[in-house]
């Protein structure tokens, strides 16, 4: 009789582990807003957990999420959205998500008229050369942009890091929440591959809940040049934020 208490007693745990694994994931499908097209390899982000994943041909997803989590939904051509994990979602199972196209407007391209002369060395002075330099500092995970070679460059670097910005201070501190998040981001590859393709800055300002000139700010005080803040990648902005701010919580903490 005990032994078959036992066996009893555990089905009943196997099976309520069974459901709560299972609860702990939402799946649903993405289409288009105006036409109900599926929409295949639209980004999934839990903001809450920093996870991702993306649909697949049918525009189906799946991913790990608790009630009142967030996920965000982010397609090339299409408005990024925001989506709060209700307790009708649990219990209902898939629901459809609706995303809008986005009209795009090309803006106007100069392109600059440089006058070739067929001298190699005469025309490679007139191409325009971005003199951005990193400057390594033995004790720190990564080097910092001081900007060119100029004798003040190295001066300016090891002011910005031993005397850290009042800006980066009030900003760390408030956002330190949000920044623990860096680790988790940089490790998931879903994340990673999203950031990787994208320059608007839109992911990062959701996950970091931060404005843009916020990190446009955070790299200007961590020394980064104007063309890396401009034109990199939202992947390369990631790893600038997570290596300055890990940088910053050593020099804090001494």
């Amino acid at each position: 009789m005990r032994r078959i208490l036992i066996y009893i007693l555990i089905v009943i745990g196997i099976g309520t582990y069974a459901q709560e694994t299972e609860s702990e994931t939402v799946s649903g499908k993405v289409l288009n807003a105006s036409t109900d097209i599926k929409l295949q390899n639209v980004h999934v982000v839990n903001l809450s957990q920093v996870i991702g994943t993306i649909t697949n041909k049918e525009g189906d997803f799946e991913i790990k999420a608790k009630v009142n989590d967030t996920l965000y939904f982010t397609y090339i051509g299409y408005k990024p959205l925001r989506v709060r994990v209700t307790n009708d979602w649990k219990k209902f199972g898939d629901v459809k998500i609706k995303m809008t196209e986005l009209g795009i407007a090309l803006e106007e391209v100069v392109v600059a008229d440089i006058q070739l002369t067929g001298y190699l060395e005469i025309d490679a002075k007139k191409i325009p050369v971005y003199n951005n330099y990193r400057y390594s500092i033995s004790g720190l995970n990564s080097g910092y942009e001081g900007g060119s070679r100029q004798p003040g460059a190295v001066n300016k670097v090891l002011g910005a890091i031993f005397n850290p910005a009042d800006f980066l201070y009030n900003m760390f501190s408030k956002r330190s929440n949000e920044l623990r998040k860096l680790r988790k981001m940089k490790k998931d590859d879903e994340i990673r591959n999203l950031l990787e393709t994208k320059f608007d800055r839109a992911t990062l300002m959701a996950l970091l809940q931060v404005e843009r000139l916020d990190i446009d700010e955070i790299l200007r005080n961590c020394n980064y040049s104007v063309d890396f803040i401009k034109f990199a990648n939202d992947l390369q902005i990631l790893d600038a934020i997570s290596d300055c701010y890990e940088e910053y919580k050593v020099l804090d903490r001494k």
